[in-house]
């Protein structure tokens, strides 16, 4: 159990029986009275997000979260299916609860999937990935329109910029927290 004086940003505890991450959080001692604990809440489940500000005697319930190393092995459609290394047991996560990470997903990669009472309730990547370049427009030398990056598009579909070197059939490193391009990767 967690009692006020524990909240901070980050920490995840269970209400009305969902999983819920203090997105903000912020105290306050008035003059007269208890502390008061101002925290913005986010659903962990919905990603609906509120503001909420609990005195200093409540208490609350850790969520019972569990992060499990698992393998990607396919999408089909809107599902993407998921196997746990240890015990091998398959995991269907829809495309709403992955949000952003599927731009960086690839077959048979190993990701940290968290688990709310055995429901898979999101994806963590490694903060970066090797995906090989699909499709490049040609650079052409002498383009004064004032960046040196040309848009690319890696093998998942996703599009990004990246120097005006790399060219189709490259395998390049990219940053899943940002988005964005650090180097080209030799084989």
């Amino acid at each position: 159990m967690y009692t006020s004086s524990d909240l901070r940003k980050g920490l995840k505890i269970e209400i009305d029986g969902d999983p819920y991450i203090i997105t903000n959080f912020e105290f306050s001692k008035p003059g007269k009275g208890q502390a008061l604990y101002r925290c913005r809440l986010k659903n962990m489940v919905s990603g609906n997000a509120f503001d909420k500000t609990y005195r200093s005697s409540e208490k609350f319930k850790k969520a019972p979260l569990d992060e499990r190393k698992m393998q990607f092995l396919y999408n089909q459609g809107e599902d993407y299916h998921f196997m746990d290394t240890k015990s091998f047991e398959q995991y269907i996560i829809s495309r709403d609860q992955l949000d952003d990470v599927t731009n960086f997903m690839v077959d048979n990669m190993e990701v940290d999937v968290l688990l709310f009472h055995d429901n898979p309730i999101g994806v963590t990547l490694p903060n970066f990935v090797n995906l090989t370049v699909t499709k490049s427009d040609p650079w052409v030398k002498g383009d004064t329109s004032g960046t040196d990056t040309k848009p690319v598009t890696v093998e998942t579909g996703f599009e990004l910029q990246v120097p005006p070197f790399v060219v189709e059939g490259d395998k390049i490193q990219i940053d899943t927290r940002t988005g964005t391009y650090i180097t080209r990767v030799k084989e």
